[in-house]
């Protein structure tokens, strides 16, 4: 590879990151140790650079993993060893998304259950997933090789809104919409799939980064590691697209999003039976993954009309404070009245497994005590959130926008509910804005005005410290970044 070489650069790895002992699955209120494999957890990255007289004038690393969410000991983890294996690289330009599966290894430390259990501690993960992934930035930095971009956006139902309103008013996630006081889903579905391709000098398809706004969670009460959905995703485009293509997946905003089926499920199962899928556990997952196939199938033909070699390309990054979510005495009150009931819970349960400890030898045993413990301490959390908001309004969070001729990418930590992504999709004067959630540890839920307004899990303080006021501050930001950059059209 030609280092002094002008133009736009690409180079790509993936690596497993799928632990060979039982680990804590992230992603419930209960604790589940897991229990075997049912297909790998992976991180994928894309390495982007730009030289203009030969010399480099930005760069990007952009990694996505098969996991619930990156913490910040996480990511830190993989830039320390990075900086050790690229000791003049500015490690400040790896971004780190998740795909936000609900069935991969725990990545935040402290998260405790209440009760000891026999896995995996996840430091300890997190220091041999860290190698992976800064082994796979490593190889991706050093294959990059000139490179042109070529993007589109197609269709397919992948993510539905899983917030359904009552006639009352009241809103609750995963609602129940055949009953007679449902009265509408509450908020929009968006179903594009944006994809951005990458080929090398002979016009070959390397990879492409696929963009959907849903979660990876078909599976998500599985006991199993499983990519989920992405899984199948990618061995069916690279079926149809090769089998050494790279494929980096992202989940848009979708905080109120879901692959779940609230509506019309029926027949949609019928037509899984009619398809040969109906005794298939996986039916969901087979049909998300033949729908994005499809859509980018239907895509990559008119794509590659218009294939750029050296695009305009710049990258930022920058700590953003974001106001919290100020939470009143009436909402610790509520928060601690709500919690009561789960502290009794599992005192009781604590002190029944002491006197039988042959409770331990049963499947799963911990369910049940776990869950009251976690939900016991969300009052707490409230609580001590309450007295911290005094002395801390904001919270400190980091961002990225990057451009690529008339692409631009931008991350945020959270489960951004969907209304913020439409509004910078809206706003950004670049073609097509690919939007990365779940980038940072300060992934709770960051609902909309109208969601708070319904309630329910997803909305309350106990699940967000930040508000419409964060939200609108983090559109603010990644619109008025992505337009300062610059496009191939600005």
């Amino acid at each position: 590879m030609d280092a002094q070489k002008d133009g736009w650069k690409t180079g790509w790895a993936q690596t497993d990151i799928t632990p060979d002992q039982k680990v804590f699955i992230q992603g419930q209120f209960h604790a589940r140790i897991s229990e075997g494999v049912l297909d790998p957890v992976t991180a994928s990255v894309l390495a982007m650079e730009s030289v203009k007289n030969g010399r480099p004038r930005d760069c990007a690393v952009m990694v996505s993993c098969d996991l619930v969410g990156i913490s910040d000991e996480l990511r830190d983890a993989v830039r320390e060893r990075v900086q050790a294996l690229l000791p003049d690289f500015d490690t400040g330009k790896i971004f780190v998304g998740a795909t936000h599966t609900h069935t991969a290894p725990q990545t935040s430390t402290g998260r405790e259950y209440g009760i000891e259990l026999d896995a995996m501690d996840p430091e300890e993960y997190i220091e041999w997933a860290a190698d992976k992934i800064a082994g796979a930035v490593q190889e991706a930095w050093e294959k990059r090789e000139i490179s042109a971009v070529g993007y589109g956006m197609g269709y397919a139902v992948v993510g539905r809104n899983r917030r359904l309103t009552s006639k009352d008013g009241s809103t609750k996630m995963y609602g129940k919409a055949g009953r007679p006081d449902f009265s509408h889903v509450e908020g929009y579905e968006d179903h594009s799939v944006y994809v951005m391709m990458t080929y090398d000098e002979n016009k070959n398809l390397t990879g492409m980064v696929v963009n959907v706004a849903c979660p990876s969670q078909v599976s998500e009460h599985l006991y199993q590691i499983s990519a989920d959905y992405w899984h199948e995703t990618r061995e069916e485009l690279r079926r149809r697209f090769g089998d050494d293509l790279y494929v980096l997946a992202q989940c848009a905003p979708a905080g109120d999003q879901s692959p779940h089926v609230l509506i019309g499920k029926r027949a949609e199962e019928r037509m899984w039976r009619l398809k040969g899928r109906d005794t298939d556990q996986n039916a969901p997952r087979d049909e998300i993954a033949q729908r994005i196939a499809d859509a980018v199938g239907d895509i990559l033909p008119y794509a590659e009309k218009e294939l750029e070699w050296d695009p305009h390309f710049a990258h930022k990054y920058e700590k953003l404070d974001l106001p919290r979510r100020m939470i009143s005495k009436e909402d610790v009150e509520e928060a601690v009245e709500t919690a009561r009931p789960f502290k009794e819970e599992y005192e009781k349960l604590a002190k029944e497994i002491e006197n039988n400890p042959e409770m331990r030898e049963e499947p799963r045993w911990y369910k049940e005590i776990t869950r009251s413990y976690r939900k016991m301490n969300r009052g707490e959390q409230v609580k001590e959130r309450f007295e911290m908001q005094q002395s801390h309004p904001n919270m400190p969070i980091e961002v990225h926008a990057v451009v690529v001729g008339d692409v631009a990418f931008a991350t945020n930590p959270f489960e951004l509910y969907l209304d913020y992504g439409v509004r910078i999709r809206e706003l950004s004067k670049a073609t097509q804005t690919f939007l990365m959630q779940k980038a940072g540890s300060r992934g709770t839920y960051l609902p909309s005005a109208r969601s708070i307004g319904g309630k329910g899990y997803g909305t309350v303080p106990a699940s967000t410290e930040i508000g419409p006021e964060g939200g609108d501050k983090l559109v603010d930001w990644t619109v008025k970044t992505i337009n300062e950059l610059g496009h191939a059209n600005g």
